[in-house]
């Protein structure tokens, strides 16, 4: 999909969102669905390579992602953890049972007639949300005029990527968009793992009279001591959490204490099962929890957290779904609609679908 504004970070620039389309078809006449964002157009080539695996696997089995209901046998997601245990459940194959997990709870809401976020057992509410396209490294009066852009639909927050060759380029930066925007607009800032610890303090320190939201990744995602010094020495709340492989990766970062909040992203933290597990980590340390991407099963899981926070909006399947979802001052509410509420639209698909 052609991104309506480039995302500019400190790794690459990126135009386009590669999005897998999954559907997952039942005996019974229910399809699941979900989309993955996959970085880049090899990466959909490859993940639903090991999809085709899976299915494999899997088929003809009831539907159980995790422990629902009273049925004795192997869980889905054990019995393909199991299968592909030999060449390990991260990377492409975890983004590709993640994807097949929440392909799946969306079956099972479906199936029960409910929306996704009542099936697992929580209530359509509305989920604040910042507007995370574009405002990537690009200079200071385009930047602005960007960031006034992002407040069309109502948001009162936005995401700025960081990571400029100097401190004082992220000075200008965010002193620039601070400048257009009121002062009751939140500003989140990603640093994408641009800087070592003590670039993050120098620059971190200077940036504590911005009133930033919060600094996101300001060095390697699973340098969790480092990440834990950051977070004590500043007064600006860390956040981390995106590259999380897994609610065990989570329970190693909130032990060491590694930031002030968490943002799991659903197809790397294990779908919608992989979210329930976090949920439960961040109720219990108090954390706040925020999403990554996929905004529309992201709302619904959101609204089911205990300790919700942000949600992370971006655009870039709207222009495919049958029926996009629509943000409402600022916020994003889960449809009340059976599932997840993603469907496809088919001309849309065919127009912009991958050769």
């Amino acid at each position: 999909m052609p991104m309506t504004l480039a995302l500019g970070t400190s790794a690459q620039t990126v135009r386009a969102a590669p999005l897998l389309l999954i559907d997952l078809e039942t005996e019974q006449g229910i399809t699941g669905r979900t989309y993955l964002f996959c970085y880049m157009p090899i990466g959909a080539a490859l993940v639903a390579r090991v999809l085709a695996e899976a299915l494999g696997a899997i088929k003809g089995e009831r539907i159980e992602p995790t422990h629902i209901g009273d049925h004795i046998g192997e869980k889905t997601g054990a019995k393909l953890a199991r299968h592909f245990r030999l060449i390990a459940v991260s990377g492409v194959v975890g983004l590709a049972l993640s994807a097949l997990d929440v392909a799946c709870w969306d079956a099972l809401a479906i199936a029960a007639g409910k929306p996704l976020v009542e099936f697992l057992g929580g209530a359509r509410k509305a989920i604040p949300a910042y507007n995370s396209n574009g405002l990537g490294l690009m200079p200071q009066e385009k930047l602005a005029d960007e960031a006034e852009k992002l407040l069309e639909g109502g948001f009162r927050a936005v995401k700025l990527r960081l990571g400029y060759p100097t401190l004082a380029g992220d000075l200008a930066a965010v002193r620039a968009v601070r400048k257009r925007l009121t002062h009751d607009v939140a500003i989140m800032a990603d640093y994408n793992q641009a800087l070592t610890v003590e670039e993050a303090l120098e620059r971190g320190r200077a940036l504590e009279g911005e009133g930033l939201a919060w600094i996101e990744e300001p060095i390697e995602h699973d340098d969790y001591a480092g990440c834990a010094r950051i977070a004590r020495e500043l007064a600006t709340p860390i956040q981390v959490g995106e590259n999380f492989e897994g609610p065990n990766a989570m329970a190693a970062a909130i032990a060491a204490q590694a930031a002030d909040y968490m943002m799991p992203d659903l197809m790397r933290i294990g779908g919608v099962s992989g979210w329930l597990r976090a949920a439960s980590l961040a109720a219990a340390a108090k954390i706040p929890l925020s999403s990554h991407l996929l905004p529309e099963v992201s709302a619904a899981v959101l609204a089911f957290s205990p300790t919700a926070h942000w949600l992370e909006y971006v655009d870039w399947a709207a222009a495919i779904l049958a029926e996009p979802f629509g943000v409402v001052n600022g916020s994003i509410t889960p449809p009340d609609v059976p599932g997840s509420g993603v469907s496809w639209n088919e001309e849309a698909v065919r127009k912009y679908r991958m050769e």
